[in-house]
């Protein structure tokens, strides 16, 4: 029990650091930040921030995944008619996390790299996600697609993933509006115009 406080106040200072870190890479992005910025709004040394990850890559890792927690947040409030475009929209107001989040994608997926772990966890997680959404969409009628869902899971995190790397290149792309044309894409087809000789 006695090293429960001290456990705990740990703890404590390294959400605060993930929280901070967040702030951080969204309003300056991820290229531009430096981690000794961070340290000095949590009245850290640099090497006292280092403290509590293993490596700065471990460090960055946990900021993805305090991303994601704060995003199933998001989820689970939003009352609109469309959570994942509210998705969309909450990561082009943060395009450092974004810069985050594609540059540890391409560097996680070597095995011995800090972010492995987590990119084989999320990916399956986002699928079964997704994969939820499109059949809910297919009972209701707002889908027709002889893909089946689960195919069509893997195929709409591709294009969330693949648009946001051509945003970083190119703001003047519009990443809603690529997840609608997709959704779009799936559309049932009108029926047919009665000719009136029935």
């Amino acid at each position: 029990m006695a090293k429960r406080g001290p456990y705990e106040k740990g703890e404590a200072k390294r959400r605060e650091i993930l929280r901070v870190a967040l702030e951080v890479f969204a309003e300056e992005g991820y290229r531009g930040t430096s981690l000794r910025k961070v340290a000095a709004r949590c009245n850290l040394s640099l090497p006292g921030l280092m403290h509590y990850f293993a490596s700065k890559e471990d460090l960055l890792t946990q900021v993805l995944r305090a991303r994601d927690e704060e995003n199933r947040r998001v989820w689970e409030d939003y009352e609109g008619p469309d959570p994942h475009l509210e998705m969309v929209r909450a990561g082009a107001r943060a395009a450092g996390l974004i810069e985050l989040y594609v540059s540890m994608a391409a560097a996680g997926s070597d095995p011995e790299h800090p972010a492995h772990a987590f990119f084989a966890e999320r990916y399956p997680r986002s699928r079964e996600s997704v994969l939820a959404a499109m059949r809910s969409r297919i009972e209701d009628g707002s889908i027709d697609s002889v893909i089946p869902p689960e195919r069509l899971a893997v195929l709409l995190i591709a294009v969330a993933d693949g648009i946001q790397l051509q945003w970083l290149n190119d703001r003047s792309i519009d990443m809603e509006q690529a997840i609608k044309d997709i959704l779009t894409l799936l559309e049932p087809a009108p029926a047919p115009a009665s000719t009136g000789r029935d």
